[in-house]
């Protein structure tokens, strides 16, 4: 016979099914010898065989599963009918009798807290935390039935479906427990976590205090006292002003009191009392073996445990000790793609990267510089370089390694010695390259070898079969890197020099560096901008075509070349675009992880941004644009030289600087370019081995081949895999899912402290969002949130908002009149390809997308760095 009640001491965390993830919980506390207060938890049969006397509830979850989670009324409504009918539903007699026998031999003299504990709560990433009611001081017999069945019905409060809702929780599949639990009658209560809540550091217990009950300070009545202790040392403590505590009433119920004036500004826990509780509180962690957020309370100088629960906030940590500290820097922000990264993605980026700076967390990718920043000249100069990038993590950065000892314990590496080794014949190239040689020679040479580099790629793929191919794309990855570095990087870095300084020489001799901007218009060169010319080409060619774009508005990747033969026009538009697909069809959005589709495999992602060009530029304008962009830079040439004509020396200087600058400007997408084919060479060769591995039988189908490794497709090839691959693909699909909603932290420690550093606000109008100014001008228009770009619809006028932008990106960019990004810096994709079109652009706006909402007005300030929301 299935029981109704359990006792705490017969509870463990394998009861969940039974007791929800708050009676687990205890139950687990309760055997492990914390001190938990007595009690016993009402099961989920209970639950069930309750529900199942009524004869309203397959329509009412009908009702709930349909339901939209943003349609608050409906949820109101429903949420009410559904309470109201449970509250008013006989508690079968077996169950009422179990839980009267219990609540006797438990001491039907105390008074209990009855709380509900569902199956979907209190879970390693989803807490569930206060979706359902918690009643207080409930004494007698009556009482305590009414409050359990108020505790059942509380499973469907608006908070509880929509939270439910969201997170794609089946309401039928979740099922409640009753925790009832003994009252303590608290001097003291509070909520203790074992990680820093707010910045993630593992070290950090962070305490919450007040006096009376914990519930004045859980429903925001009052402000408790914040203590921080790190390694048993009292490290932070802000001592609150509590004008109420809520009580315990002798006859039940609670009272909410004002406290004496004395005592409002009286520090809640002792030093010493801290200390004990944050050593009980790691305790606690040290059982689970995850951070936990306590609920405890206080009675005569012993603390009792009254709920315990993983933090489910906290962003991953990476598989190394936390200590000695390492200091790690997010790639996917560098890389504009901030994105959780599938197995595979990460697997092959770690084959084509140094593997000993590289480690995961969160599913995505983070490089480990504590080793380089060990020298003090890389301390110096690296978090400025990575303004470039990104301003938010170059200010994390710069203020972390600013930190006294911050590198204490950390032996002395030969890293940065290897790393200089690496870069000082590089720096040397590029420097020569910068002072003497012919700057438009950059351009042929990069592209001999990048021509040399892929088909070398493609001869060592083709000559092999079989498993034999994986272990050549593994080999074809591990040098690309170095390889790139070596011969791209040399004619990257003069264009990027030369524009510091001319931009430090302008202001010197003009007053500002205006013409800067001019300078950067239409660089010739540039792979990513003779995309977005392109695909300005196939608007304009559509446009001619009605037929075909009528076709093309319901157009699928399966049937996309062959429904074009059967439409007017249909085949000149094939031609036009197959060319373009051979050129740029191994590009897409996020096109550094291999796993996401690239366009010569999904053709129908770049059909959005050609219909957004034909709605929002005129017929031949992209071209007329860029004609115009290197006509401008022409003129502020001559501007510039005739500025400096006087001084021979300047006039030299100028002349060289801007020849370098223009000639090798446009090249910094070159090696990201060459990447692309490369990664999409070696991504051909591996799925045409994966539908080997389907063929065999060994993978379901071939997307799961993305949640393995590359080592472990090898091991698989070569029929050498140990263990379920369905299990483990299983396991990473869901831990994928979850990953994918977590915000990265651009800079991270490896206790998981994450450094963010505010951008200065001095003198900026109130409701401003602060960016990074990388593209100047200004702007008004109406913001188009675009989360991706293959769904894009951009209209004349609009500006885009979106989280980040690669090049997978760049045909939106001419239908754009200005750029608003979460992430970027001054050299990074969007940055350089918006000067080269001359629009304004700012980024590193944090949660602009969600800030700013879809449809407003906004003023972009492309010279400042400012966002505004501007009022209808």
């Amino acid at each position: 016979m299935t029981p109704y009640v359990l006792f705490f001491e017969q509870i463990d965390h394998l009861s969940l099914p039974y007791v929800g993830g708050k009676g687990a919980n205890l139950g687990e506390l309760t055997k492990a010898g914390f001190p938990v207060p007595d009690g016993f938890c009402v099961t989920t049969y209970a639950y069930r065989d309750f529900i199942a006397t009524s004869p309203k509830m397959d329509t009412l979850f009908a009702a709930l599963k349909a339901i939209d989670p943003t349609d608050l009324n409906l949820i109101r409504e429903l949420g009410e009918q559904i309470r109201t009918h449970l509250q008013q539903l006989a508690i079968p007699t077996q169950i009422r009798d179990e839980i009267i026998q219990a609540w006797t031999k438990q001491g039907a003299n105390h008074a209990y807290a009855v709380r509900s504990s569902a199956t979907a709560e209190d879970l390693p990433n989803a807490s569930f935390a206060g979706q359902q009611d918690t009643y207080l001081n409930i004494k007698g017999q009556d009482e305590l039935l009414q409050h359990v069945r108020k505790g059942w019905a509380s499973l469907f409060t608006d908070r509880a479906i929509a939270y439910r809702a969201k997170n794609a929780f089946d309401h039928s599949e979740v099922y409640l427990s009753i925790v009832v639990q003994q009252m303590v009658m608290p001097d003291i209560s509070g909520i203790l976590f074992t990680a820093d809540p707010v910045n993630g550091n593992r070290s950090v217990v962070s305490i919450d205090a007040s006096f009376g009950l914990g519930e004045a300070l859980v429903s925001g009545l009052v402000s408790a006292d914040l203590y921080k202790v790190k390694n048993d040392r009292i490290i932070y403590k802000k001592i609150s002003q509590k004008k109420v505590a809520i009580y315990s009433l002798p006859e039940g119920g609670t009272i909410t009191q004002e406290l004496p004036e004395a005592q409002q500004g009286q520090q809640a826990l002792t030093d010493q009392q801290i200390i004990d509780l944050a050593a009980l509180g790691k305790q606690i962690q040290q059982h689970y073996g995850t951070p936990q957020d306590i609920e405890f309370c206080m009675v005569k100088e012993n603390f009792f445990i009254v709920q315990s629960r993983p933090i489910t906030t906290l962003y991953p940590l990476p598989e190394i000790p936390e200590q000695p500290l390492r200091v790690l820097l997010s790639f996917g922000h560098i890389q504009m793609m901030p994105n959780a990264i599938k197995p595979l993605g990460r697997s092959v980026l770690r084959t084509a990267f140094p593997p000993q700076v590289f480690v995961e967390a969160g599913s995505r990718i983070y490089i480990d510089l504590t080793d380089f920043l060990l020298s003090k000249i890389v301390r110096i100069f690296f978090p400025k370089l990575l303004k470039l990038a990104d301003e938010a993590m170059s200010r994390s950065l710069h203020s972390v390694v600013k930190r006294p000892g911050i590198f204490a314990g950390n032996l002395h590496s030969n890293t940065p010695g290897t790393a200089c080794k690496i870069a000082a014949p590089i720096l040397k190239k590029a420097w020569k390259i910068l002072r003497t040689g012919d700057p438009r020679l950059a351009k042929p040479r990069i592209e001999t070898f990048m021509q040399e580099k892929m088909q070398q790629t493609r001869q060592a793929l083709s000559s092999v079969q079989g498993a034999e191919r994986l272990k050549v794309v593994q080999q074809q990855l591990d040098g690309m890197l170095m390889d790139i570095i070596q011969e791209i990087i040399p004619y990257v870095v003069p264009g990027v020099l030369a524009n510091k300084l001319l931009e430090k020489l302008l202001i010197r001799w003009m007053g500002d560096a205006a013409e800067l901007h001019t300078l950067n218009k239409s660089l010739p060169g540039n792979v990513t901008t003779e995309l977005g010319l392109q695909l300005g080409d196939l608007a304009d060619l559509l446009r001619k075509l009605p037929e075909v774009a009528e076709y093309l508005k319901t157009a699928d990747d399966q049937t996309f070349y062959t429904g074009l033969a059967q439409v007017a026009g249909g085949n000149t538009f094939r031609h036009a675009f197959e060319k373009f697909i051979d050129q740029y069809g191994m590009r897409c959005p996020g096109e550094i992880d291999l796993t996401n589709p690239r366009w010569r495999e999904r053709p129908t992602q770049l059909l959005s941004a050609i219909f957004s060009h034909m709605r929002s530029v005129k017929p031949g304008e992209h071209r007329q644009r860029f004609a115009e962009g290197k006509k401008e830079a022409d003129e502020a040439i001559l501007r510039i030289l005739s500025h400096v004509k006087d001084n021979r020396f300047n006039l030299k200087l100028a002349t060289r600087l801007i020849a370098v600058f223009r000639y090798m400007g446009g090249l910094r997408e070159h090696h990201k370019y060459l990447m692309s084919v490369i990664l999409d060479e070696c991504q051909k060769v591996i799925m045409a081995e994966v539908n080997e591995l389907v063929t065999m039988g060994r993978l379901e189908q071939a997307q799961d081949a993305y949640f393995l490794s590359l080592e472990e497709l090898i091991q698989m090839s070569q029929d050498d895999f140990s263990g379920n691959a369905a299990d483990l693909i299983a396991k990473r699909k869901e831990q994928y899912q979850w990953h994918q909603n977590l915000k990265p932290p651009r800079i991270m420690t490896s206790e998981g402290e994450i450094i963010i550093v505010p951008p200065d606000r001095k003198n900026v109008p109130e409701g401003t969002l602060i960016g990074s100014p990388v593209s100047a001008g200004t702007a008004e228009g109406i913001a188009r949130i675009i989360l991706r770009p293959e769904n894009a619809v951009l209209h004349e006028g609009e500006i885009l908002v979106s989280p980040q932008t690669d090049p997978g990106w760049t045909p939106l960019f001419q239908s754009a009149k200005a750029i608003v990004t979460e992430v970027g810096g001054l050299m990074t994709h969007g940055a350089v390809v918006a000067r080269e079109y001359g629009i304004p652009a700012v980024v590193g706006v944090d949660d602009a997308t969600t800030l700013i909402k879809d449809g407003e007005t906004i003023r972009v300030d492309g010279d400042q760095g400012f966002v505004e929301i501007l009022k209808q």
